[in-house]
């Protein structure tokens, strides 16, 4: 609804015309960095795994994380779909639950990176736009603090001390409603803090390689709105950068499914002052959504469907 609104109030007749044919195989190169941050990313989980995963197990883990953060509210995320695919792949639930946890904890201290850098940037450039007001600014500092927290507390979950993540999730599975698969989770959660142990004696090399394919991922979801932009007309191409970084930070706190709605308005927020022609950021922000949301709804579909047909097959073995 928010797209279509956008389009609708920012299309202006003929503007179609001033699209430049030499910019656009630029968006054939935004789906290649698209499936690229894929790639990455399966490439990270695969390693976490210690490459006890295939190639084509990581990616559909991936593929699958995708569709259903792109199902759910952004504040709830794939992790659970995640964890559920890697036991199909044959991980037990703990490790599963582990590597998810020290995936999380490397795109932490990737935020935790990217902070300092957008805080020093706006020292030269307009990083969170003029437009979004005091309020805009005070919630932009509120999340920085936030995921430099939430990173701390998970650093020192994984890294230091993995029992408390165990005593966390006991804590949670003695609820009334949970309490049934008590026992179970007992057991995992023993394999959990084992395989966090285990991480922690990995070299550091390991955590270099781990958050450099991390960071890889995130990189080209950043860069992907300012090679689209890029794509429909001439743009700053640093600025542009720099603010994709803050809005992708704040993507991670909107709570409608798949930040559908909240993204756009942040898209046009943030990367539409710096469209020359008002007529080009509806077109902008849908071809972005394509490219970043429903590509990745397609090619998750084809992968929770294979672990749906899996499960039907046990089922039916049974």
């Amino acid at each position: 609804m928010t797209m279509g609104a956008v389009i609708y109030w920012t299309y202006t007749p003929g503007v179609l015309k001033h699209l430049a044919p030499k910019r656009l195989p630029g968006l054939g190169i935004a789906v290649v960095v698209s499936l690229l941050r894929v790639w990455f990313s399966a490439a990270k989980i695969r390693f976490l795994a210690d490459k006890q995963l295939s190639w084509f197990a990581s990616i559909r883990v991936v593929l699958a994380w995708d569709f259903t953060s792109a199902v759910t509210p952004s504040t709830i995320g794939g992790a659970p779909m995640a964890t559920y695919a890697m036991t199909k792949e044959g991980l037990k639930l703990g490790d599963s639950g582990a590597i998810i946890l020290y995936g999380v904890l490397l795109d932490q201290l990737w935020f935790a990176m990217a902070i300092p850098i957008l805080l020093f940037a706006g020292i030269f450039y307009e990083v969170v736009p003029s437009e979004i007001g005091l309020v805009g600014d005070v919630s932009m500092w509120l999340l920085y603090l936030g995921l430099l927290s939430y990173a701390s507390l998970l650093a020192y979950g994984v890294l230091v001390n993995p029992s408390a993540i165990k005593k966390v999730v006991k804590v949670v599975f003695k609820l009334p409603i949970l309490r049934k698969m008590n026992d179970k989770i007992e057991i995992e959660a023993e394999n959990l803090e084992e395989y966090a142990h285990q991480l922690r004696k990995k070299p550091f090399s390991f955590l270099l390689k781990a958050f450099f394919l991390s960071t890889m991922s995130w990189l080209m979801r950043i860069a992907l709105p300012t090679i689209v932009v890029l794509s429909l007309l001439p743009a700053p191409e640093v600025l542009s950068v720099l603010r994709s970084l803050a809005m992708n930070l704040a993507f991670l706190v909107v709570p409608t499914p798949g930040g559908s709605g909240g993204v756009e308005g942040l898209f046009v927020l943030f990367q539409g002052p710096l469209i020359s022609r008002e007529g080009f950021i509806g077109l902008a922000v849908f071809l972005w959504r394509i490219i970043s949301y429903y590509i990745s709804i397609g090619l998750g579909i084809m992968a929770t469907t294979w672990y749906v047909n899996q499960k039907v097959a046990e089922i039916k073995k049974d």
